[in-house]
């Protein structure tokens, strides 16, 4: 997913092992992940990937101050969700702190280490069927 404000934006969905950069899209005031390959295409995250930057993470602080968390890794989600007209994209550390995506210092790269399952259990390919002929049968106790 991708945040309301790079609606205007091409998009695609993320992929396991890429790397991605934070970048501001041009048209917008918004800062998201791009591919290295095609700057201009944001790179959407769904709630659960996993991320691995390249160096601590650094962060604008009220658009003034840069602030770095000494983490490299990290878990994409939301933050307030029910409040419109709001940047929802964050990522958070292993501390809890969260870091709002459109706050990251531009240039910064992150590779996709892990996507989220996005099917429940009971919707998979492979479910396990059970048939008359595979249940044990319970064993038989002597007649007296």
């Amino acid at each position: 997913m991708c945040d309301y404000s790079l609606h205007a934006v091409a998009t695609r969905p993320a992929e396991v092992g890429e790397t991605i950069v934070a970048t501001t899209f041009r048209g917008t005031s918004t800062r998201g992940f791009a591919s290295e390959a095609d700057m201009s295409v944001a790179v959407c995250l769904l709630p659960g990937t996993e991320l691995a930057f390249a160096d601590n993470v650094r962060y604008d602080n009220r658009w003034i101050w840069t602030r770095t968390i000494s983490s490299r890794v990290g878990k994409f989600g939301k933050v307030d969700p029910h409040i419109p007209d709001r940047h929802h994209d964050a990522i958070e550390f292993p501390d809890g702190k969260y870091v709002l995506v459109t706050q990251l210092v531009e240039g910064q790269r992150a590779t996709v280490l892990q996507l989220p399952v996005t099917q429940p259990l009971g919707e998979r390919g492979h479910k396990p069927q059970i048939t008359a002929d595979s249940r044990p049968t319970p064993p038989r106790l002597p007649i007296a």
